[in-house]
């Protein structure tokens, strides 16, 4: 039933395009004309954060490392659900760009799970609510961007998404446990004379 739904889902969507439209989504899909990107939100986190940036940096790592890596191998791996450009049933009927179709199995989507993994990641540290707003967009563009070229169905960018928000929630949990309560604990302060607070 939902399988059903989720083809359904994807051909309408992917019916949607246009030759302006494909190299656009084309463009989104691809990952260096996302380093400036990267760099700048790196930077905007160094410059907040200095002295703890390196550890900080260690952690993102991390992140990246697990969503990219769990998404191969605890999931596409595992499940083997075909992508659209794969599906026999699909034959046809599917829009590719540039006659790109990727691996075999496409559940759930690294792409979705990456961006999403940043997204989250990045504005737990930055923590402006236009950022919020305008990179989780820009994840759900990349995400869509991947049913658009025909590579993934609605529902393995989704699951992807979700994958990748978890890793990004679970690796800033992480990190917020090791600086609060490992390598930088606080040290009370010794009260003044008279009561005063030393604050």
């Amino acid at each position: 039933m939902l399988e059903n739904l989720d083809k359904e889902l994807f051909l309408f969507l992917n019916s949607l395009n246009t030759p302006f439209w494909d190299q656009v989504m084309y463009a989104i899909s691809g990952k260096i004309i996302w380093v400036p990107l990267y760099l700048a939100i790196l930077i905007t986190i160094g410059i907040k954060y200095r002295k703890r940036f390196p550890l900080i940096l260690l952690f993102i790592i991390l992140a990246v490392a697990l969503a990219d890596q769990s998404s191969v191998h605890l999931f596409k791996n595992v499940f083997q659900r075909l992508r659209p450009c794969h599906d026999p049933e699909l034959q046809g009927l599917v829009h590719l760009v540039n006659g790109e179709c990727g691996g075999l199995y496409g559940f759930v989507s690294s792409h979705a799970a990456n961006s999403f993994n940043v997204a989250v990641l990045s504005l737990m540290f930055i923590k402006k609510r236009w950022y919020s707003v305008a990179i989780i967009i820009w994840a759900s563009i990349v995400g869509y961007s991947r049913v658009y070229l025909g590579v993934h169905f609605p529902g393995d960018v989704i699951c992807g998404a979700m994958l990748g928000s978890l890793v990004g929630w679970g690796v800033y949990w992480l990190y917020d446990l090791t600086e609060t309560k490992i390598l930088f604990k606080r040290i009370p302060h010794a009260p003044l004379k008279g009561g005063q607070n030393p604050d």
